[in-house]
């Protein structure tokens, strides 16, 4: 991490008052900079915390800062999912800013402003696109809502969450077919396999956009592992429910494949497109360290791409802060 572009103290804020997105951000008018200058304001805030060097912090602040000045909205097709990367670093950076530092931050009453007027609105109502879409949006809104200390945003954040991960990995015990998200009128069983990438086998452990590619996936896991943990922490532990049961399974299932097993015909035609990313850390720790379930493929995954990095999305240093964590 102190390696990294994100924890360079010499780095130039770039904020603007609008960030456009496109599809896959095309265009890409402040896309990389907002989502960029996030992680590096939580990197700056991680490394304050380890090192108790104050210029990280002051750097991890005047990021934060910079952005709040000027940032007013989030167009295009990708607004959503780009208020939900961004969305997803920012709180993280400044609840250990606002819980850690003793110095100074005049401005984290504008920064509160900036989450509260311009992010939570784009993502609050969610999304009908692919899944990993709603979960990093619910990411997103659950972590302001806690720097907020926002309790009816938290909780409605939470509830779109358990309904969209429900909806996103499939248990045997949900049935014949998937759960769906009642807004997106998948009644029939055609509408839901063209949904799930044209899978038409259920099996536990399969997400909605496993046979579009590990990328993806891995964002929809990433973040259901990330509220899991936030929510552990505010005093509810979802571990202990399908939400743990789901995430488990997930990351079983994808790390098995990630790992190199023989992929089979049933299965999104007998080819997948790899790519899981740096994402099994924090369910990991969770699951297996501190619950004690075998997950052996899972294991064999994580310490084989340890130290986990970034994603350069929303994703960030998860070996270093939760790697055989205990706490």
């Amino acid at each position: 991490m102190m390696a990294s572009r994100y924890a360079d103290l010499n780095r130039t804020p770039k904020p603007r008052a609008v960030v456009e997105c496109g599809s896959y951000s095309n265009p890409n008018y402040g896309c990389t900079d907002e989502r960029e200058d996030a992680i590096a304001a939580y990197t700056n805030a991680l490394a304050w915390y380890f090192t108790r060097d104050e210029r990280y912090a002051r750097k991890s602040i005047e990021l934060m800062d910079a952005w709040s000045a000027v940032l007013r909205d989030h167009t295009n097709s990708n607004a959503p999912l780009q208020t939900g990367w961004a969305g997803s670093s920012w709180p993280k950076a400044a609840e250990i800013i606002k819980y850690t530092y003793d110095g100074t931050w005049a401005n984290s009453g504008r920064f509160a402003t900036m989450l509260r007027d311009v992010y939570l609105p784009e993502i609050t109502n969610g999304s009908n696109s692919n899944g990993n879409w709603e979960l990093t949006m619910m990411e997103a809104a659950v972590g302001i809502s806690v720097f907020l200390e926002d309790r009816t945003s938290y909780d409605k954040a939470m509830a779109r969450f358990r309904t969209r991960t429900a909806a996103y990995v499939y248990l045997n015990s949900d049935g014949e077919l998937p759960k769906t998200v009642p807004s997106q009128h998948l009644d029939t069983r055609d509408k839901i396999v063209k949904y799930w990438q044209g899978q038409s086998t259920f099996v536990t452990g399969l997400t909605q956009e496993t046979c579009r590619d590990f990328t993806h996936t891995g964002y929809g896991i990433s973040s259901i592992s990330h509220v899991a943990e936030t929510s552990r922490i505010q005093g509810q532990d979802l571990y202990g429910t399908d939400v743990g049961e789901r995430l488990r399974h997930a990351l079983g299932f994808q790390a098995k494949y990630q790992q190199g097993a023989a992929v089979p015909s049933w299965l999104c035609g007998g080819e997948v497109d790899l790519g899981l990313g740096p994402v099994t850390e924090v369910g990991y720790n969770a699951l297996h360290n501190r619950l004690g379930f075998a997950m052996d493929n899972t294991e064999a995954l994580t310490e084989r791409t340890r130290p986990s990095g970034t994603n350069n999305l929303f994703v960030a240093w998860e070996t270093l802060t939760h790697g055989d964590n205990p706490a």
